[in-house]
């Protein structure tokens, strides 16, 4: 094994002993979220300012060691997994540096946590608008690296639509200042969403400048059964139309999953009986209730036979009930092992066609194999988990959900990114015009191959 005494020594000097972390100190990153993906880092640094990260990022050039940048880790496809590289935590960068209500922009550091700047946008009664179940841990630089998605998308959309700029240290260590406060700006290419979603294979988000949105002043929600997916659709549509279109999370969640959220979760009394089909419904009203609206067409749905029951919150503990049976998705998705996970995004009036064709064909490979399936309906991305048989072919269902996937024009990723689970599915799937194409602006960025490497963008 090399000696890198050396590197961990310039290390020390540039950063303190403090903020260059070995042995048990990095034990807290040996594994992530999923439990799947492992790391053995030569070390973790903890930078304070983007000087330094640059600082750090040229000397591990010198060392020849590869950098791989990490947030709160809750990340789900192994996009820190690494054996002996240099782990970048911006854990220390976390200053919101201005919240600025007039022209409705938050400039932080990657090492805020979303959490964090959902409180401080409040403040100023504005949103930033991304959530998801990990906002209490997830940071900037992490979300934007995987482009996340949540459950507001359906109104808001996803990461990408929320930045206007960035700060990104490069492979070489130059700052490249993106930090446009823009809303437009045809100045050449867009450097900036190259950054997005490229899970540090590019260079370290160190800043950004987001968007953010007004603060709904009211919230209606709702659990409610309903005949069918094109009937939740109906709905959904109805909904968006009698709102003008405030509707802000639409989430899918079958019997199935009901049942699993009763054997995991019975602390969460579900309101009635469970059906076959379920959404849960959040509204969200900038200057008028929207309860009554919601009422209305939920009963103008159950005289068409379209839903068949619902709870209708009546006060803020029952929306975030409905909140928290759906929340526990994640928790509940990886209580055994082994599991072929899958986070595809498809048109929305195809995903009946989806989960009932990979149903059936799952059926002939894996008669015993069972599903576990939540979406983000209104946006068409679906979450679906299954559990093989013991001897169970986990390649060879995965290449069969891609083939459904495919088929119909959806994504392999619509939000957890590509990391290390999925980078078979990109030679596979990915057009290879593409593929030419992102190998070489990797080549053109990281001409070395040490930005976070193996991740991404498939060999060719």
């Amino acid at each position: 094994m090399k000696d890198h005494s050396d590197a961990l020594s310039d290390l020390r000097d540039l950063l303190g002993n403090g903020h260059v972390l070995t042995g048990d100190a990095v034990a807290h990153l040996a594994t992530d979220w999923t439990g799947k993906w492992h790391a053995d880092p030569l070390a973790v640094v903890r930078p304070s300012d983007t000087a330094q990260v640059a600082e750090v990022v040229k000397l591990a050039a010198r060392h020849g060691l590869a950098v791989v940048p990490v947030g709160g880790n809750t990340g789900l496809v192994g996009g820190t997994a690494n054996t002996g590289a240099l782990m970048v935590s911006l854990e220390r960068m976390a200053a919101i540096r201005e919240i600025r209500p007039e022209a409705g922009i938050a400039i932080v550091e990657a090492g805020v946590v979303l959490s964090h700047l959902h409180a401080a946008a409040e403040d100023h009664d504005l949103i930033f608008p991304l959530t998801f179940g990990a906002r209490g841990s997830a940071r900037v630089g992490g979300f934007l690296s995987t482009n996340a998605g949540g459950s507001n998308v359906v109104r808001y959309g996803p990461t990408r639509g929320l930045v206007l700029g960035l700060e990104v240290v490069l492979a070489d260590g130059r700052v490249l200042d993106l930090m446009s406060e823009l809303r437009k700006d045809n100045s050449g290419y867009d450097l900036r969403d190259l950054f997005i979603g490229a899970e540090g294979t590019l260079g370290i988000v160190t800043a950004a400048v987001l968007r953010l949105a007004s603060r709904p002043r009211h919230h209606a929600a709702a659990f409610v059964a309903v005949r069918d997916l094109p009937a939740a659709l109906t709905l959904l549509r109805r909904l968006q139309a009698a709102t003008d279109g405030a509707v802000e999370a639409f989430e899918y969640m079958p019997r199935t999953y009901m049942t699993e959220l009763v054997r995991h979760r019975p602390d969460l009394r579900q309101p009635f009986a469970p059906r076959d089909h379920h959404v849960m419904v959040d509204l969200g009203g900038l200057s008028r209730p929207l309860g009554d609206v919601l009422e209305d067409t939920l009963a103008e749905a159950v005289e068409s036979g379209e839903v068949l029951d619902a709870m209708v919150a009546q006060n803020e503990a029952q929306r975030r009930l409905i909140w928290e049976m759906r929340e526990a998705a994640a928790e509940i998705t990886f209580t055994r092992l082994p599991i072929v996970d899958n986070d595809v995004a498809l048109p929305l009036d195809r995903v009946e066609t989806f989960i009932d064709d990979m149903h059936a064909r799952l059926a002939k490979m894996d008669p015993a194999a069972e599903t576990l399936i939540v979406a983000h309906l209104g946006d068409g991305n679906v979450h679906l988990t299954v559990y093989p048989t013991d001897d169970g072919d986990l390649d060879g269902i995965r290449s069969m959900v891609e083939d459904v996937t495919v088929s119909l024009g959806g994504s392999i990723s619509a939000e957890h990114g590509i990391g290390l689970s999925k980078l078979s599915t990109m030679s596979r799937r990915k057009d290879p015009v593409a593929l030419d194409v992102m190998r070489a602006i990797k080549r053109a960025l990281d001409p070395d191959g040490r930005m976070n490497p193996g991740k991404v963008v498939p060999d060719a």
